[in-house]
């Protein structure tokens, strides 16, 4: 059974195989299999901005988003799955970095 996202507590960068790149409310898993995929060519780089961030309003509804739209790629990954959000799900993550004072 494929496991949910779970807690998000970190921000990441994430530069994409065409050298855009975007940030993500993640975890430590999140950031492994983000590393894998790397190492695998399915994207760029990924990097940590900021660990152990507040588990403020905005996370908690960006959170409960994430858990219900999407499932944790396990190690057998032939792809990056990004987390595709609606508009006001960017809103949350603008207002998450701010709140982080990051980007």
């Amino acid at each position: 059974m494929a496991e949910k996202p779970g807690t998000l507590d970190l921000i990441e960068e994430i530069t994409r195989n065409d050298g855009t790149k975007y940030f993500e409310i993640g975890n430590m898993v999140h950031n492994g299999r983000a590393e894998l995929a790397a190492e695998r060519g399915y994207i760029k780089q990924v990097r940590i901005l900021k660990l152990n961030i507040p588990h403020s309003q905005n996370v908690i509804k960006y959170e409960r988003f994430i858990n219900e739209h999407y499932e944790m790629q396990d190690e057998s990954m032939d792809h990056w799955e990004e987390w595709k959000r609606n508009a006001e799900m960017d809103e949350l993550v603008s207002a998450i970095m701010a709140e982080n004072h990051v980007g």
